[in-house]
């Protein structure tokens, strides 16, 4: 992709922005990447910004890297003048409506620069990990938050029996040995975390899932048959929640390929994830006013009871 913005005045070609002028390239690429590491675990929103081709005299070769926050704060720099601004514009864009994109300019023709040179600089925004909160440790709990970390996902394992809340059992997720029904009130919970309630017990799904259905989640999901699922929604009605509530409720967890085993519905619930973070719409499996009358939308993945401990 080829950006033709409205040709910038010449700058002048001092330190660029947010870098050191004594900072040289090798310093400059370990404060990049030590920073990139750092807004990651930070869980922060930024834009990388990479020169992928670099000719003639331009002032920063290919493979050079910069980051800008969401904030404006920024970090390195693709050589300064007017390419830099000009390509932190475009990250402003990517990070305000999406990307990624490239920006390709004649130095001089397009931007009055004096170098004389090409570069083309790839601008893409990194999103932190989405969290996925799995509310019981047993026998689908397992492969669940094993695969949805694989997929991408930063999971938190929540379950108050010690003996089955053991961090060795779950590489890769973090392990918080609490009862699901309190930690669903203490958690801090955001508009764009998951939730997948895979508990031991029938009783202790409702209670968690009734604690949840209030709080702001991108995802709520509860393992269980169609059964199950009619007789929650009577049960969540009775109680005063109402069919826009009822609703935000995704059960039976996952998608329909008729999982039976634990790995196979961890399969499926993953899918579903994915397919909601990537904005793909999937049939939510039922409508409150019809799960009430007894006539599901569709037979959606059967959660099996019996393989849950």
């Amino acid at each position: 992709m080829t950006d033709e913005p409205a040709r910038p005045a010449p700058e002048a070609q001092g330190p660029p922005v947010g870098v050191d002028s004594e900072v040289g390239p090798s310093n400059d690429d370990d404060r990049v990447w030590g920073a990139l590491a750092r807004w990651r675990a930070e869980r922060r929103r930024f834009a990388l910004l990479t020169v992928v081709e670099s000719r003639g005299s331009a002032p920063r070769k290919a493979g050079v890297h910069m980051l800008l926050a969401d904030t404006g704060e920024t970090v390195g720099t693709i050589g300064g003048g007017a390419i830099e601004q000009v390509a932190l514009g475009r990250a402003r864009e990517v990070l305000a409506a999406g990307g990624p994109v490239l920006v390709r300019h004649d130095l001089t023709r397009d931007l009055g620069m004096c170098c004389g040179g090409e570069m083309s600089v790839f601008v893409e925004v990194v999103e932190p990990r989405p969290r996925l909160f799995v509310f019981g440790a047993g026998y689908v709990g397992r492969p669940l938050a094993a695969m949805a970390a694989s997929c991408g996902f930063d999971v938190t394992v929540v379950d108050g029996r010690a003996e089955w809340a053991v961090p060795e059992r779950f590489a890769g997720a973090a392990v918080l040995c609490q009862e699901p029904e309190d930690a669903a009130r203490a958690l801090d919970l955001r508009p764009d975390d998951y939730a997948c309630v895979v508990t031991h017990d029938h009783a202790l799904d409702d209670r968690v899932v009734q604690v949840l259905i209030r709080r702001p989640l991108r995802f709520l999901g509860m393992i269980g048959s169609l059964s199950k699922q009619r007789k929650f929604a009577r049960r969540l009605e009775a109680r005063g929640f109402g069919d826009e509530e009822i609703a935000r409720l995704h059960t039976p967890l996952g998608l329909s390929i008729g999982a039976a085993t634990p790995e196979e519905i961890a399969v499926s619930v993953v899918a579903q994830l994915v397919a909601e973070r990537r904005g793909v719409a999937i049939d939510p499996g039922w409508a409150a006013s019809a799960a009430r009358a007894g006539t599901p939308r569709r037979a959606a993945a059967d959660s099996t009871e019996a393989e849950r401990p």
